[in-house]
């Protein structure tokens, strides 16, 4: 009777073990697929740029080294990758993003010198595009937020955090909001 006592317990924490487990894996896997979205969102700036680039060319040409500006802070961001998700690899993509966000500011600051170029249809319809991905971009980076704050609070609590430190699952970074961002912006009359 005993015998069969103890075989009931050790399965109970077997099956219990198992569905931490199980839970792990699935949040995990939440994880990358919300990544994957962000990645889908930035691809999809990425390859609205050397449209925009292009158009913009034809009206500003000596504006050649904001246009060299975006295209490199574009090349620069497609070579990084959020590689494991750890909140250094997450705070590097996030960077080289924002770089190119910064550099796409810059290049529409200039078109406002450009009254032609401001009607032309082809501008207009990749700036709704471009307005469009960017809304995109936030709400992917908020869900991914969401998903990894998720997934790291049930991989630390306890009694989680053994089997998550058992198995080798790691915490998750998050998107955080850049520098510029944190400062009040100056308005002068």
């Amino acid at each position: 009777m005993k015998k069969w006592i103890i075989i009931a317990a050790v399965a109970v924490v077997v099956f219990w073990c198992v569905g931490i487990y199980n839970s792990l894996v699935s949040k995990d896997e939440g994880v990358k697929t919300a990544w994957s979205q962000v990645e889908n969102v930035y691809q999809r700036r990425a390859d609205l740029i050397p449209n925009l680039v292009s158009t913009v060319k034809g009206y500003a040409a000596h504006e050649k080294g904001t246009l060299e500006g975006v295209m490199e802070a574009r090349g620069k961001a497609m070579g990084v990758t959020g590689g494991n998700l750890s909140e250094e690899n997450v705070a590097a993509y996030g960077k080289a993003q924002g770089e190119v966000s910064s550099a796409l500011n810059r290049l529409l600051m200039v078109v406002e010198n450009y009254p032609d170029l401001k009607a032309n249809q082809n501008f207009l319809d990749l700036q709704a595009q471009l307005e469009g991905t960017e809304n995109r971009i936030a709400e992917a980076r908020r869900g991914f937020n969401e998903v990894a704050k998720e997934y790291n609070t049930y991989m630390r609590t306890f009694p989680n955090n053994i089997i998550a430190g058992m198995f080798g699952f790691q915490q998750k970074g998050y998107f955080e909001a850049d520098e510029d961002a944190k400062k009040a912006p100056k308005v002068e009359f």
